[in-house]
């Protein structure tokens, strides 16, 4: 129902077709059918109804985090077997959004949320430069392991303490890059009552890893970084109680969308399994 009178539309359709130069309707014989510049003109109205209906389904898709783009950081050696599952899991429930993954090291990652280069992240947690731009929630916590060569003596071990790496050569995370990680290890030494040898150090874990495996000393990595594990390298649980750390999501309050909240709902439901 357009609830106006017969002469209105016709007027209408008249202003119409004055406004456009050709007669929309052949009104010959009591009879009203569409001409031919008619026909074409009814046709491209709809179409254009429709991506009108279209603009407005998608609009309020976007507001229900339905549809958009969503780019993800996350540091190798802090995402285990889960962090496959759960981008996979988004995809499959959010097929309109378009996600992005960039492996960042977690100061990186922090810098990159701020400037709106990536949308949340999975890093350790919030430096205090970063805490207050920075919004972050606990998502794991991650035991941390000895890295040894499987020549290594303890290698055959399942568990070590830190005493027993007191003379060992240390590669460490490069602080600049992961202190968190840095500063744990620091730590657990310290508790041990010694203070670590730095053999070297790497920007990220999987070159970590590679100074391991070419016989430059012992790390202390996270277990999600046995992902990144070499054939001549095996990881090996510590028993400390305090051997363990953080994962967390985050994200700039400055730069939330709809669809980072459904992400951000989904990896909820994750940490609650």
């Amino acid at each position: 129902m357009l609830h106006v009178s017969q002469s209105a539309i016709s007027e209408q359709v008249r202003d119409l077709e004055e406004e456009i130069g050709v007669p929309l309707f052949n009104r010959q014989n009591r009879r009203i059918r569409l001409t031919s510049h008619g026909e074409l003109f009814l046709e491209d109205a709809r179409s254009i109804l429709a991506a009108a209906d279209k603009a407005i389904a998608n609009v309020q898709r976007s507001l229900n985090g339905e549809i958009g783009t969503l780019t993800i950081g996350f540091c190798i050696g802090g995402t285990g077997a889960f962090f496959p599952s759960l981008i996979k899991d988004f995809r499959n429930r959010f097929k309109d959004v378009q996600v992005s993954l960039v492996e960042m090291a977690p100061v990186m990652q922090q810098q990159a949320l701020q400037t709106g280069k990536i949308d949340i992240g999975f890093t350790r947690p919030m430096q205090p430069n970063h805490s207050m731009a920075l919004r972050s929630e606990h998502f794991r916590t991650e035991r941390l392991c000895a890295v040894l060569h499987q020549s290594h003596r303890l290698a055959r071990r399942h568990k070590i303490s830190m005493l027993e790496l007191a003379e060992e050569r240390f590669i460490l995370n490069d602080r600049n890059y992961s202190p968190a990680v840095f500063d744990k290890v620091i730590s657990l030494c310290a508790e041990a009552g010694f203070s670590p040898r730095i053999n070297a150090t790497a920007t990220v874990s999987p070159g970590v890893v590679a100074l391991v495996e070419a016989g430059e000393g012992i790390a202390i990595l996270p277990e999600g970084a046995q992902a990144i594990s070499r054939e001549e390298v095996v990881f090996v649980p510590l028993v400390e109680h305090s051997a363990s750390i953080d994962l967390v999501i985050a994200w700039a309050p400055l730069h939330e969308t709809p669809v980072l909240h459904s992400f951000l709902k989904l990896a909820r439901l994750r940490t609650r399994k």
